[in-house]
């Protein structure tokens, strides 16, 4: 449940999309976008760069929002995601209406009022922000990454982003509200393991997990970014059947397993849950807990001052 496999990605994508399209009016996106373009003299290409791209959610997401000429560098450290890119953005603009074509591996999308170009950056991020290629960047943009990292990882990222202007559009955020109905005697113990497992070291130093969300928001403000922010819940229902039950069964399954992986001498309640949780499936209901963060800087940034 918690891979990066191009199966996952595609089966919690109509579930981000849902939050996301929930979470849209708390944020100004026409201001942010004409923000975003007035930077340019002409037609230039905003600059965005996506970090833990997986196969380009984020650019599907956004992209229309922003409208005009925009530059994406998807960033990821798994080449397989890289690789699967052009095939789902090609899917995606046929859809739209939209017409792309490859120049190299540079892959350009087209449509009224819209040019993208596309480029794929392969960088590990657990090894430090010095492979992401931030320093043009005019919006940076994560998709269910601020949980995996470190307090000290998203600070220095929140410092880069304001040492060159950056705004950021940071979505999907846990944020440790995890419901199911109906009420089993269980939850309660399987969520505070799972909750643990969530702030394990994934690679980034010690997870934030479920406080991610709050951390960045104070860094920040601290740097003297204006932030919008709004909660972006999956709601998962398998009266609906198809893809919420496929969804429901993974996250059973995930969930029950992190919770044993956390409490091994627990290991035959939490089974046993996970037991009870599986044979509900036509009839669960799920909501977890997102947060959507979209920020830009009020004030320029101190003389000489540079990222950490």
């Amino acid at each position: 449940m918690s891979g990066f496999s191009t199966d996952w990605l595609a089966l919690r994508e109509p579930f981000d999309r849902a939050a996301c399209a929930g979470a849209i009016p708390a944020f100004d996106w026409p201001a942010l976008a004409a923000r975003l373009h007035a930077g340019h003299a002409g037609d230039a290409a905003v600059s965005v760069v996506d970090l833990g791209c997986g196969t380009g959610a984020s650019l599907r997401e956004i992209a229309p929002r922003l409208g005009g000429r925009q530059h994406w560098r998807l960033v990821d450290h798994d080449a397989g995601l890289l690789a699967a890119i052009p095939d789902i953005l090609a899917a995606w603009a046929a859809a739209c209406g939209f017409r792309m074509h490859a120049d190299g591996e540079r892959l350009t999308i087209e449509g009224a009022d819209l040019c993208i170009e596309v480029d794929r950056v392969r960088s590990d991020l657990a090894s430090g922000l010095e492979g992401a290629p931030l320093a043009a960047a005019q919006l940076v943009t994560a998709s269910a990454l601020l949980d995996l990292v470190s307090a000290e990882w998203l600070d220095a990222l929140v410092a880069r982003c304001r040492f060159v202007g950056a705004a950021v559009c940071w979505s999907l955020n846990v944020d440790d509200r995890l419901e199911w109905w109906p009420f089993d005697e269980g939850d309660a113990a399987v969520r505070a393991r799972f909750q643990a497992d969530q702030r394990r070291d994934k690679g980034f130093g010690p997870a934030l997990g479920g406080a991610a969300a709050a951390h960045a928001l104070r860094a920040l403000r601290a740097c003297g970014y204006a932030v919008a922010q709004a909660q972006s819940d999956w709601l998962v229902d398998g009266a609906r059947g198809g893809t919420d039950g496929a969804m429901l069964r993974a996250m059973v399954e995930g969930v029950g397993g992190a919770a044993v992986a956390q409490a091994p001498s627990m290991a035959t309640a939490m089974q046993a849950w996970q037991a009870r949780r599986l044979a509900q499936l036509a009839t669960l209901k799920l909501r977890v807990g997102h947060v959507d963060l979209v920020g830009w800087p009020e004030r320029p940034a101190a003389p000489g001052a540079a990222p950490a």
